[in-house]
């Protein structure tokens, strides 16, 4: 599985039979080369927030990939359907929900509904939360937010313990803080058998891991 981050909690994530991109958010519209992209079968959206959920960089991957099955919440099928763009809040094969809620952020912002993806039996995305409590292998975390801290989320890991784990929703910090987080989190989950990426922007990372397809499981 060869996973690329495009900023904050944009996922590509591409196997030799599908190619799905996890939250395109307004973060990730420059970054995010459309053009670049050889295929693309599933757009999933956690939330509706702008982070997340950017309809104009929805509009240019549906422009070259206009039969992308885009999957989210009913508040953003029906954002989505305004538009004439077909959207549906049921997952498609290889795909499952689970509970994942975002976590509290009003005032300041309205309460979203949003959907925890698990992703061919092999890759967890919860979206804005650490209010779950079960992953696959690999496990994107959110680790920063206005809405929760770094130090919530390295436990929360280390209670479900994946096999690996992605860092995601950090664009709040800088470049320093990023890297420094990133070697701390590496050495402690190293300690406890867990693989931490450091994800740089735009370089994919290839996990050795069992996937579901159609047919069954394949490497």
């Amino acid at each position: 599985m060869k996973i690329t981050k495009y900023v904050h909690s944009c996922l590509v994530v591409e196997t030799p039979d599908r190619v799905a991109i996890f939250d395109p958010g307004v973060m990730s519209e420059q970054a995010l080369e459309v053009d670049r992209l050889e295929r693309l079968d599933d757009i999933f959206i956690t939330h509706e927030h702008a982070d997340h959920f950017s309809p104009d960089l929805i509009e240019r991957l549906l422009q070259k990939f206009p039969d992308a099955r885009i999957t989210s919440t009913p508040d953003v099928v029906a954002k989505l359907a305004r538009e004439s763009i077909t959207a549906s809040d049921q997952p498609p094969a290889g795909v499952s929900f689970f509970d994942s809620p975002h976590e509290d952020v009003e005032p300041v912002f309205p309460h979203p509904q949003e959907i925890g993806i698990h992703y061919l039996g092999a890759l967890t995305h919860p979206g804005d939360s650490h209010s779950f409590s079960e992953t696959e292998e690999i496990l994107a975390l959110p680790v920063t937010a206005p809405w929760g801290s770094t130090i919530r989320a390295i436990n929360l890991a280390l209670e479900l313990k994946p096999r690996h784990i992605l860092p995601i929703h950090d664009w709040h910090w800088s470049d320093v803080a990023r890297q420094q987080t990133y070697g701390m989190m590496a050495d402690l989950f190293g300690e406890h058998g867990i693989t931490f990426h450091k994800l740089a922007i735009g370089q994919p990372v290839e996990i050795e891991v069992g996937v579901k397809t159609n047919a069954g499981v394949a490497a």
